[in-house]
């Protein structure tokens, strides 16, 4: 199946091919990208073409524009857009590209009359892949996080943090301005353009795309296994991702059957007597609840430097060249993902 067409416009040569750049290096968009530095090539390809997506510079915005097939306009504003483009969105265009899409993607998914994503073509299975522990201060998102940076070198990688508590604003020092609390609401509503919220709400460490955490645990424990299972299936068909990685709390309702859909485990362990005991209850109680299955996808992982790593300054960014970081390229060198 042929992508929809995001096309940009715009004067500025050297602006509309860098941000035809880094889209292609991003390659989480479920779009071809087209990119036009005068409106009298747009109109001539729009004749020939359907556009589903148009990012648009202000002062290249033509009448004609209202004949082609487009599925969205917005203009790329240098302040306050002018009210002739007022049927236009406007974004800002002087600020960061990631910033620029997110808002391109949240004024797309707002709209009611667009296509639903398609399912990127010749898209690969999404391999699914857990980070849990019954087992608290093991490293377990340290651990997530140098995982998918080091996989998203190569691959698109999402990562979702699905713990009550996870401190990404803390860690990361800002604020987000949506989150997973959001995308779940998405879900709940029955949203169609799942996808495009995906992509309004993506943030970035290394080369890792995010979704930011929730900010309340009642938004991890009030949301039923249907809405977690549905925004799974989405992302595997309709996203571009590669990998899912799902760093899983204890607090997610059906948590086993979420271990179930992941196709392997990591599951860091501590060896005190205590975390020993943990684990083996675990594991006695998905026999019980017979999930046996789940047993043979766990690959246990202890750290020999856990204390090393606490109280210095963390760097979420610079944890692939960390000794974590070590023994993740070692462990992905010898099960490759």
């Amino acid at each position: 199946m042929k992508k929809h067409i995001f096309a940009i416009c715009d004067p500025e040569a050297e602006y509309a091919r860098n941000f035809m750049d880094y889209l292609n290096k991003k390659n989480n968009l479920p779009f071809e990208v087209q990119a036009f530095t005068g409106p009298d090539s747009l109109i001539a390809y729009g004749k020939e073409h359907r556009i589903e997506l148009l990012l648009i510079a202000e002062e290249a915005v033509r009448a004609e524009l209202r004949d082609l097939d487009i599925g969205k306009i917005i203009v790329l504003t240098e302040g306050v857009c002018s009210p002739e483009k007022s049927p236009y969105a406007g974004v800002y265009k002087y600020q960061s590209s990631a910033q620029v899409v997110r808002e391109v993607m949240a004024c797309y998914g707002e709209e009611a009359t667009v296509l639903p994503m398609q399912s990127p073509a010749f898209k690969r299975t999404t391999e699914v892949i857990g980070i849990y522990s019954p087992v608290g201060r093991c490293l377990k998102t340290s651990f997530a996080l140098t995982l998918g940076q080091l996989l998203g070198r190569n691959r698109p990688v999402l990562y979702l943090n699905m713990e009550e508590y996870s401190g990404f604003e803390e860690l990361f020092g800002k604020s987000f301005p949506a989150s997973l609390s959001d995308l779940l609401y998405y879900v709940r509503q029955g949203e169609q353009n799942l996808t495009a919220r995906i992509n309004s709400m993506v943030q970035t460490v290394g080369q890792l795309d995010f979704i930011p955490p929730v900010q309340s645990p009642l938004d991890i424990r009030g949301t039923p296994w249907k809405d977690w299972n549905c925004l799974i299936q989405e992302i595997e068909l309709r996203s571009p991702y590669e990998v899912l990685l799902m760093d899983i709390g204890n607090g997610v309702d059906e948590v086993f059957q979420l271990l179930d859909l992941c196709s392997r485990i990591y599951m860091p362990i501590c060896s005190d007597k205590a975390s020993l005991c943990k684990i083996a209850q675990f594991e006695k109680l998905l026999r019980t609840l017979d999930y046996p299955r789940i047993l043979t996808k766990i690959k246990r992982m202890q750290f020999p430097f856990c204390g090393d790593m606490e109280g210095r300054e963390y760097h979420a960014d610079q944890l692939p060249w960390s000794r974590l970081g070590d023994y993740v390229r070692e462990l992905l060198r010898k099960e490759p993902i």
